[in-house]
C-alpha cells in the first residue's frame, strides 16, 4: 500500500523526522513498531494513495567496489614524513631548552 502523509507532517505526534525517514521504503514494521491507536489506523484511509506494481520495480543491481588506486609498496615518503612530525617539535622544544639555559647563565 502506498500512503501520501505529505500534508500530515507538520501535525503528526512523532515530529516531520519519523515520517521522512520511512520515506520511499516500506514503513510497515515503522508503523506496527510504534503501536498506533485505532484512530491513527482510521487516519491511513486518507492518506491511502494506491498499490505498488511489483513489475515496475528495478532489480536490484549487483555491487561492484570502487576502483581502488595502485597500492603504494614504497612507504619512503609515508615514513618520512611520520618521522618529520615527530622530529621538528623535538628539534624546537630542544632549541628552546638551549636558549633558556645559555640565557640564564649569561
Amino acid at each position: 500500500m502506498v500512503y501520501d502523509v505529505t500534508k500530515f507532517l507538520e501535525d503528526h505526534p512523532g515530529g516531520d523526522e519519523v515520517l521522512l525517514s520511512a520515506t520511499g521504503k516500506d514503513a510497515t514494521d515503522d508503523f506496527e513498531d510504534v503501536g498506533h491507536s485505532p484512530s491513527a489506523r482510521e487516519m491511513m484511509d486518507q492518506y491511502y494513495v494506491g498499490e505498488i506494481d511489483v513489475s515496475t520495480i528495478p532489480k536490484k543491481k549487483e555491487y561492484t567496489p570502487p576502483k581502488q588506486p595502485h597500492y603504494n609498496q614504497d612507504k619512503t615518503s609515508e615514513f618520512i614524513i611520520r618521522l618529520l612530525q615527530f622530529l621538528v617539535p623535538l628539534a624546537i622544544l630542544g632549541l628552546a631548552v638551549g636558549i633558556r639555559i645559555y640565557t640564564k647563565s649569561s
